[in-house]
Parts: structure tokens; C-alpha cells; sequence
């Protein structure tokens, strides 16, 4: 296959006699005339050795090289950073997890433009990882395909299957004497027994399945685990679907479309996914000039039935729906009930329905339902409003049995007094914690709360408290849990203005998050209110809080495609 150079961006570094320096670093690097005058591919991993979801990364990305090389394409490696959930979460070090995203889709964009890369493959495991590379590439709007790493294989804990979520929910049973020392230790060793991803329905595995849903990821690529040969074949054909991209000019935005959005939005109700969806479908969008925000997810998310039995509300984790039939299969369920667009182009070339076309229901597994019987009618993630969110806030309720709960608010200003309260065994039946200045700006960095909401559910209390945050949730937590609560509380929302004993109402049905309070009460309260300081004053996160905006829009740092006058494809 023969590309003509004249309209791709790499033109500017290996084209005419001028550029013959350009060249030269080329020839260093060993490079063949014929490769330097071939489109040259980025492929981007997150590659390192932070933790397992990113360890396999490496090796994949030498199968996607491979790809790119058979299919008359000049590959270019590089990585970038990622900040593992897993490892930050509990502490400080959670402040750098969301910023991070915005990281690696800066990193990528300065990649790809500094070195004028024709196209990206880009692959990515851990949660915030997804989202970046999948921002970077509708920011770029070159020819790019996603893989991700795949998912780790579940742990065995006295003869059942165990992800890392159990860990965290195994401290707090040990805090509250129901697990001893020895056992502690014995769970935190097999819960993670190879590389990928957490196993679950949480946000990695959750952003995964929204790469295959929006069309940026090959069908099937989503689900299969990270140790299986398999990935490999899936990164040598992204390598491969990248170059037929380069020849017929598809571009991301091309595929993210409002519609591959929904169909996206979708997906993430119907298996259960995490809440993050809710923070990153937005910013994806915002990447193509899109406004589709939490608001518009939330009311998809609603229309949606649940019918993938996935962990932390199911049984089953991602090696289940791989052996089910992949994503494929609940994306089909999905179709023929009308819940998703099958007209949206996908990066094979062909439209959704296309690619569903051959696929069929396997009827002899019960990790995906049809749609006429799901596990619930509503969406396993619905969104909240009220006179505590008027911007919205977002809650996972698959596995939950109670969608109501009543009860005094419990205050706290960060996370780590919420997790010393539950710790000390403060917390009440009834009670609603309130965790606030953890939002973007607040935070700053939006935390996650999975340390404090597993600490909850080890000691029994899951279905009998309630926890509101302007902060995050691990797409591993479980239990009545309000987050992306906005207004967040360091700009002045609602949030910010509780006090202790206030009478909260939260209700998933009717989509309601209200505190018993009078207008006037809150324009009292805000006219005495003063924000709470943070302690990062320089460096990234000061920069990131002084960028950031609000939950409801994707917590995004740029104005956006919207705002673009050129982009860098057309350079």
C-alpha cells in the first residue's frame, strides 16, 4: 500500500531537501529511505512498572508495531505516564489520579505534534489512562485506533473468585473485628494473581468497554484478560486497522459521534460500569467540540435496563464476559431492544450494526441477560439533582436493594476525617457522611473514596449509611454512594454550606439529592461562608486547580473542540 505523504502531517519532517537534518535522525535510529517516506504511527503506551495493569503493555505494543510495519507503516514508540488507582488510593497520592488524565492526553498531543505523527495507536490499562488516550486521540483527530492492556485474572479466597476490591472491603472487616491478621494477609496475596487491570466492572474495564462502544477499539478487544495470547493478535490488527484508517482518512471525531456517545453511555448502564463514565464520556465529547455532559449521561443511564452480572454489584469479572462472548454480545442485546445506534462508523470501517451482524446470544451462560429479563429495568448507574446538587451527581445502584435513604448529615471537610470517623466506629445506622473540598478544584484532583467506602461495608454498615462526595468513587465501590456532587463545595455549592445534623434525602427512583433546607437558609449560610484552603500553593496540582472546571462537564482544563479554529490533523 502505497500512501501519498502530500496531505499527512509527517510531510513536515521527512519530505524535501530542506528536511534533510530531520532525516538524518531518522538514519541514526536505523531507519530504511523507504520507512522514513512511509506514515509514520505513534504508538503510545502507559507502559511502567507502577502496578499490573500496566506491565503487559510493552509487550503489546511491540504486536502493534508489527502491524503497523506489515501494513507499509513506519511505527514510533513512546509512552507515557500513568498514576495506578489502586496504589494512590487512600492517601494524598489520590490527588494526582484525575489530573493525571489530563496529563497523558497532553503528553500524547505534545508527542504527536512535536514529531508530526500521521497516526496513534494508543494503548492504555489503568483507569485514567483510558480516558487520556482516548482524549488525546479525538484532540489530535489523526487516523487512531485503542487497545487496551486487558484485564487481570480473578483471585481465589477460600474457594471463591476475589478481585482487589475484596481487599479493600477485607480492611475494613478486619477493623471491625470480623476478619483476623492472618487472614488479611492471605486475601491481599492471591487477590491479584497476573498482570492487567482490576477484574471487575470498574472504571478500566468500564472505559474499555466504552472504547469498543464508541468504535475507537476493534470489536471484541475490550474483554479479553491480559495474560491471554490473544491481546497480542488484537494489537497486531490495531496496528494493521490503523493504516487502512490512514488510506480512507477516518478520523476519531469521524466516530465519536453524539450518537457513538449514547451508544457509549449505554453500555456503561447496561454492564453496571463505574460512575467515572460519567466524568470521562463528558470529556471525551468536549475533546470533539460535543457538549454532552453528566446530565445527559445520567438520563441514558436511567432509560437503560441492566443486564450484565458484573462485580462490584454481580458475580461475574471481565475473564466471565470475555468466555461469555465479549462485549459484542451485551452490545447486541442492546440493538435488537433498540437501546444503541447501529448506523455510528467504527474503526473496522464498517457501522455498529455491521460489525454486530454475525454475532449471536449464547444462551448457555447467565453473565449477560436479554434485555426482556434484566436485573433491572433502570440502569446500574443513574444520575441525582436537587437543592444539594443542582449541577447533578451520579450514583452506582447496581446490586443495591434500597434506592432511598433519609438520614443526618455527618460532615466532614476531607476524606481521611470520613475515614477516621468510620475507623473510630462513629458512623451510625442512618447516617449520611459527607465528604466535601475533595472536588477538582477542591481537592484539588477530585479523589477517589474507595478506602472510606470499602472501611463502610467491611464493618456491616454498606446498606444501612449513605456517603455524599464532590469528590469520586472507584468504579470498585459498592453501597449507597453520591458522588460528582456540584456545585462542589470550594466554589460555594450547597454541599459546602452543610452542618452537622442537617436532614439529607436521597432517592435513586425519582432522582432526587435534597438536604431539608429553605432557599433562604442557604443564601444565609453562603452569605457567612469562607472556601476552605488547600495546602498545594505550586507545581501541578496548584496549576490543575487553577484549570479545572466543574464535575458536570468532565472536569476538563481547555476550551475544546468547540473552540478549535484548526486542528492538528489537518496541519
Amino acid at each position: 500500500m502505497t500512501i501519498d505523504k502530500s496531505r499527512l502531517p509527517s510531510r513536515h519532517t521527512t519530505e524535501g531537501p530542506e528536511r534533510a537534518p530531520h532525516r538524518s535522525f531518522y538514519y541514526a535510529m536505523g531507519l530504511t529511505e523507504k520507512q522514513i517516506h512511509q506514515p509514520l504511527i505513534g504508538v503510545a503506551t502507559t507502559w511502567n512498572e507502577a502496578a499490573p495493569c500496566n506491565i503487559t503493555l510493552r509487550r503489546q505494543a511491540q504486536a502493534a508495531k508489527a502491524g503497523v510495519d506489515q501494513a507499509d507503516g513506519t511505527p514510533r514508540e513512546f509512552t507515557t505516564i500513568t498514576v495506578t488507582d489502586g496504589i494512590a488510593m487512600g492517601h494524598q497520592g489520590m490527588k494526582a489520579s484525575l489530573a493525571s488524565r489530563e496529563a497523558i492526553a497532553d503528553t500524547i498531543e505534545l508527542t504527536v505534534r512535536g514529531h508530526a505523527y500521521d497516526g496513534l495507536v494508543g494503548l492504555a490499562g489503568c483507569d485514567k489512562s483510558l480516558p487520556g488516550v482516548m482524549m488525546a486521540m479525538a484532540r489530535l483527530n489523526v487516523p487512531s485506533v485503542f487497545l487496551y492492556g486487558g484485564s487481570i485474572m480473578p483471585g481465589r479466597f477460600r474457594g471463591r473468585d476475589v478481585t482487589v476490591q475484596d481487599v479493600f472491603e477485607a480492611v475494613g472487616q478486619f477493623q471491625g473485628g470480623n476478619m483476623n491478621a492472618d487472614d488479611l494477609a492471605e486475601i491481599e496475596r492471591v487477590a491479584c494473581p497476573s498482570a492487567g487491570s482490576c477484574g471487575g466492572q470498574f472504571t478500566a474495564n468500564t472505559m474499555a468497554c466504552v472504547s469498543e462502544a464508541l468504535g475507537i477499539a476493534l470489536p471484541h478487544s475490550a474483554s479479553a484478560p491480559a495474560p491471554y495470547q490473544s491481546r497480542d493478535e488484537y494489537a497486531f490488527a490495531s496496528g494493521q486497522a490503523v493504516m487502512k484508517l490512514i488510506e480512507s482518512n477516518l478520523r476519531p471525531r469521524d466516530i465519536i459521534t453524539r450518537e457513538a456517545l449514547e451508544n457509549a453511555a449505554r453500555v456503561v448502564a447496561a454492564s453496571g460500569g463505574s460512575t467515572n463514565a460519567g466524568l470521562h464520556l463528558p470529556a471525551i465529547a468536549h475533546e470533539c467540540g460535543i457538549k454532552f455532559d453528566l446530565n445527559d449521561v445520567a438520563e441514558l443511564f436511567r432509560s437503560t435496563p441492566y443486564i450484565g452480572d458484573l462485580k462490584p454489584g454481580g458475580k461475574y469479572v471481565a475473564k466471565d464476559l470475555y468466555e461469555a462472548g465479549g462485549l459484542p454480545v451485551l452490545m447486541k442485546a442492546l440493538y435488537e431492544g433498540g437501546y444503541i445506534h447501529g448506523d455510528c462508523v467504527t474503526v473496522t470501517g464498517r457501522t455498529v450494526a455491521e460489525n454486530l451482524a454475525d454475532v449471536t446470544f449464547p444462551e448457555d451462560q447467565d453473565v449477560i441477560r436479554p434485555v426482556s429479563n434484566p436485573i433491572t429495568p433502570t440502569g446500574g448507574v443513574v444520575g441525582l439533582r436537587g437543592n444539594l446538587a443542582p449541577e447533578g451527581a451520579i450514583v452506582k445502584v447496581a446490586g443495591m436493594q434500597r434506592l432511598r435513604h433519609e438520614g443526618p448529615a455527618r460532615v466532614f471537610d476531607t476524606e481521611e476525617e470520613a475515614f477516621k470517623a468510620v475507623k473510630e466506629k462513629r458512623i451510625r445506622d442512618g447516617d449520611v457522611v459527607v465528604i466535601r473540598y475533595e472536588g477538582p478544584k477542591g481537592g484539588p484532583g477530585m479523589r477517589e473514596m474507595l478506602a472510606t467506602t470499602s472501611a463502610i461495608y467491611g464493618q456491616g454498615l454498606g446498606e444501612k449509611v449513605a456517603l455524599i462526595t464532590d469528590g469520586r468513587f472507584s468504579g470498585a465501590t459498592r453501597g449507597f454512594c453520591i458522588g460528582h456532587v456540584g456545585p462542589e463545595a470550594a466554589v460555594g455549592g450547597p454541599i459546602g454550606l452543610l452542618r452537622e445534623g442537617d436532614q439529607i434525602t436521597i432517592d435513586a427512583e425519582t432522582g432526587e439529592l435534597s438536604v431539608a433546607l429553605s432557599d433562604e437558609e442557604l443564601e444565609s449560610r453562603r452569605a457567612g461562608w469562607t472556601p476552605r484552603t488547600h495546602e498545594y500553593t505550586s507545581g501541578e496540582l496548584w496549576k490543575y486547580s487553577q484549570l479545572v472546571g466543574p464535575a458536570v462537564g468532565g472536569a476538563v482544563t481547555h476550551p475544546g473542540g468547540q473552540a478549535e479554529t484548526h486542528c492538528y490533523a489537518d496541519t
